[in-house]
């Protein structure tokens, strides 16, 4: 593979896999005007997210199987085409009910892109690099959050949060075009591969009991939780709590997502001297560090707008090294089943994600406590699976592929 090939692709990949963080952190900024116009208030419209989280967790289920059956392709542009049409119809919408519902169709189709991505990585590319490439994914992924509550933040302000969706209708359409037209095939279809129940259950579960994908999956999810009890709390946090504007809370979060993009790319320098194993430790101790300045400084009201925000960039700053690591582990020890072994993945990192979501929004009160003390136990959670999961590897004796 020539490397303008090699860079379109990932490319690609990364715009695929973006699209998710995108239709999440879009609409953000808009959380206020959406609750004055459907009626209701800012934490039933986080419901939305965590409808969405669902969404994206059982479509993954779905899609991966009719990866490995049918091929990457038409799954994909499928995939796609349902996000399209619940991206429109949700321009349209009138109660908070109805937003919830299309968010969850709109999760449904969404999701393909990201299983689609992570499958085609272990098609496409050798075990030893896959590390690398999803660091560079996370490059691609991770301008989603530096510009997409800048721009929903604009967009809600000059033409209104209905604007917001327009603009995901509009990129989805490009992703659909690339796929089309430049992205390859990955591994072929496997007309073998069964679609009744009981053999997918089967494929599952033999994916799900390998005890390597078992430890970093979960690991990553619960890592991967934090930022999303963050993503949930954040609206009301800085816009309600702390008083800034749609505008304003935009720039707060790219400011803290530079963190994320700038840990993903240092991951990559960090990978020629040291595993993905030992990078997942030294994340996961200093980001119970950051958690747990958080929630004292939460707990003793201690914490204002300035140093949340400091605090919450090297919180985030170490999933741009989680995710690529425990990704790549997840992944390593499949080749034929790549696009179960991603679903499953994905599923049980957005349910999970949805369960968090939905609690910060039922914990929510006055105070940045329920955010704090939520990213603070996903930390500590993650923590303790990965030396939990690495102590059974070892008894049983397993070699981690890396």
């Amino acid at each position: 593979m020539d490397k303008k090939k090699r860079i379109l692709i990932i490319l690609i990949l990364g715009l695929l896999s973006a699209l998710g963080p995108f239709s999440i952190d879009l609409y953000l900024p808009g959380f206020p005007e959406i609750a004055r116009d459907l009626n209701t208030t800012t934490s039933r419209v986080a419901l939305s997210l965590s409808s969405y989280f669902v969404g994206v967790s059982i479509g993954q289920l779905i899609y991966g199987p009719l990866l490995d059956r049918f091929g990457r392709r038409i799954p994909l542009l499928v995939g796609l085409f349902i996000y399209l049409f619940a991206s429109i119809y949700i321009v349209y919408v009138v109660s908070i009910d109805s937003l919830i519902i299309a968010r969850f169709v709109q999760a449904i189709g969404g999701c393909a892109g990201m299983v689609a991505a992570r499958a085609l990585v272990r098609d496409l590319f050798p075990v030893s690099e896959i590390a690398k490439i999803f660091s560079l994914l996370m490059l691609v992924i991770a301008v989603s959050p530096i510009l997409a509550p800048t721009i929903g933040g604009f967009a809600t302000a000059h033409w209104g949060w209905h604007s917001i969706f327009i603009i995901l209708s509009v990129l989805v359409l490009i992703n659909i075009l690339l796929v089309y037209f430049w992205l390859p095939t990955g591994a072929a279809p496997d007309k073998t591969l069964s679609l009744k129940p009981r053999p997918i259950i089967n494929s599952f579960w033999q994916v799900f009991k390998n005890p390597q994908f078992l430890t970093y999956t979960l690991t990553g999810s619960f890592a991967a939780s934090g930022l999303y009890a963050y993503i949930a709390g954040s609206p009301h946090v800085f816009m309600e709590l702390y008083g800034v504007t749609e505008k304003q809370y935009g720039w707060i979060f790219a400011i803290i997502a530079l963190g994320l993009v700038t840990a993903s790319q240092f991951n990559t320098l960090l990978l020629r001297k040291y595993t993905s194993e030992y990078i997942v430790k030294i994340t996961l101790i200093c980001q119970v560090f950051f958690g747990t300045a958080l929630l004292l400084g939460a707990l003793f009201n201690i914490i204002e707008m300035y140093s949340m925000i400091v605090l919450v960039f090297l919180f985030l700053s170490t999933q741009g090294f989680a995710f690529p690591n425990t990704s790549a582990l997840s992944l390593a020890p499949f080749e034929r089943s790549a696009g179960t072994a991603s679903a499953l993945m994905g599923a049980l990192q957005l349910g999970i994600g949805a369960l968090i979501t939905g609690l910060v929004s039922m914990l929510s009160n006055e105070t940045p406590i329920p955010m704090t003390a939520i990213m603070f136990l996903c930390a500590g959670v993650s923590l303790t699976l990965l030396f939990l999961g690495n102590r059974r590897i070892k008894k049983l004796d397993i070699t981690v592929i890396s």
